[in-house]
């Protein structure tokens, strides 16, 4: 019998300026992608793999597929399903999206092609959303009978605010790059098929920084953003406290005085 294909990987680059990026690359072009059960632990994996490396600092979430990011959910396996299977599942299936959203450094999606569903959501589960002129965004579930379960009701509302997430959840809506741009579902839009190369360019130039602030600031940010403002306040005090007195505080402001590059310890 063949290997079963890995379905994820995880990518790491050599060349100057992308050596502390990770690229996670959902392969499974056969489908366009769409989250299997064994897709999902996959995506557990990979995330798992990557959030315990504290050479990354940036990570970059894309696609084999040159027409697809991911479609979502899939399908044809739920089709299958009964109540207890589908149930069994659940769990497995929160860890996917959960692992990309607990990313303890800052995350990227490259979007191009098709990104519905689940697939949408794996993105949103990322800091930055970059998408190619031809990418079509939505969260349909409510169109075949389910509604967003990986992060979609709780992580667009969190983007774009109430009004308009729920257009675009109840209308079961599919938006195009630039609709979704002008939404806020997106953080920038490139040609069609550069998503990839813009966000590992971006990468870089976050992976330049102190990997002990951007994991603190990526911290506070994420503990801080739905709490009232003098919890959020202590919260990043604690986040501060955590880096100021870190070798890559000492490395930055030497750097600095010195006019170099700061060679960072990375604790």
């Amino acid at each position: 019998m063949p290997p079963r294909p890995a379905l994820v990987r995880v990518d790491r680059f050599e060349v100057p300026g992308l050596e502390h990026v990770a690229e996670i690359v959902l392969d499974r072009p056969e489908a366009m992608n769409a989250v299997s059960t064994a897709m999902a632990q996959a995506i557990a994996a990979a995330t798992a793999q990557v959030a315990a490396d504290d050479s990354v600092r940036c990570v970059v979430l894309s696609s084999s597929h040159d027409r697809a990011f991911c479609v979502g959910a899939d399908l044809k396996e739920r089709n299958s399903f009964t109540d207890a299977d589908l149930m069994e599942q659940r769990p497995v299936a929160r860890a996917a999206y959960g692992g990309v959203l607990a990313l303890p450094v800052p995350a990227i999606a490259a979007v191009d092609g098709f990104a519905l569903g689940g697939g949408f959501e794996l993105a949103l589960s990322c800091d930055l959303v970059i998408a190619g002129e031809g990418a079509l965004v939505g969260l349909p579930e409510v169109s075949v009978g389910v509604i967003p379960g990986g992060g979609g009701t709780q992580l667009l509302v969190r983007r774009v605010g109430w009004s308009r997430a729920a257009r675009a959840i109840f209308t079961a809506e599919r938006l195009g790059a630039a609709a979704a741009l002008e939404l806020g579902a997106v953080d920038e839009v490139v040609p069609a098929g550069t998503a990839r190369a813009r966000a590992l360019e971006l990468a870089g130039a976050i992976a330049a920084n102190s990997p002990v602030g951007l994991r603190n600031a990526k911290r506070a940010m994420r503990l801080g953003a739905d709490v009232d403002l003098a919890t959020g306040l202590e919260v990043e005090d604690a986040c501060w406290r955590a880096t100021a007195f870190s070798g890559d505080r000492r490395e930055g402001v030497a750097a600095f005085a010195e006019k170099r590059t700061p060679v960072w310890p990375g604790r």
